[in-house]
């Protein structure tokens, strides 16, 4: 009798601990921005185009870095809204995706639609924004989104700014050697 008690606690527990979290996810937030930002040593407009042109994230970014044998795909002309570059990897940090330009504001700011698909199916915008630093460039490089309820209680266990701001940050300084070189 005393086993089956214990037995019923256990399951009791188990089956507990998934509704206190759907509980605590209702009232956790959804969304995220992660954002960094770096001074390259060059003009705006040269370190813009460079940046215009999503191929050469292949040359900073610290997510193509991960695994340089991902395989690739591009749709449309690079550089221009509506251009799309897809990847898919077995590297589960880097996954499966696409990202298409959405809008250009020339020598301004590039903003992207981010669709993961693998290991997880979730939705961001991505961005990068260059503005004049008295002739040298700042980039700030981000990203926002949001997790879906439930799986927005895992905000509560990992640290978005931290995880994504670090690699962000690692892709910053990638650009920045790049370009000032």
């Amino acid at each position: 009798m005393k086993i089956l008690k214990k037995i019923l606690i256990v399951v009791g527990v188990i089956l507990l601990i998934p509704v206190l979290l759907c509980i605590i996810a209702l009232f956790t937030k959804k969304d995220f921005v992660v954002e960094r930002s770096i001074t390259i040593n060059k003009p705006k407009q040269e370190v813009f185009n460079y940046i215009k042109f999503i191929k050469n994230q292949d040359n900073y970014s610290k997510w193509m870095a991960m695994d340089p044998n991902a395989k690739k795909s591009y749709t449309g002309t690079d550089g221009t809204v509506g251009f799309a570059s897809s990847w898919e990897s077995t590297n589960k940090e880097l996954g499966t995706g696409t990202q298409t330009i959405r809008t250009i504001a020339e020598g301004d700011s590039l903003v992207v639609d981010l669709h993961f698909v693998k290991p997880f199916e979730n939705t961001a915008t991505g961005y990068m924004i260059t503005n004049d630093d008295g002739g040298k460039t700042k980039v700030r490089w981000g990203m926002r989104g949001n997790m879906p309820y439930p799986f927005n209680v895992m905000m509560l266990f990992m640290n978005m700014d931290k995880a994504g701001g670090d690699d962000l940050a690692t892709g910053l300084t990638n650009l920045k050697k790049l370009l000032e070189k």
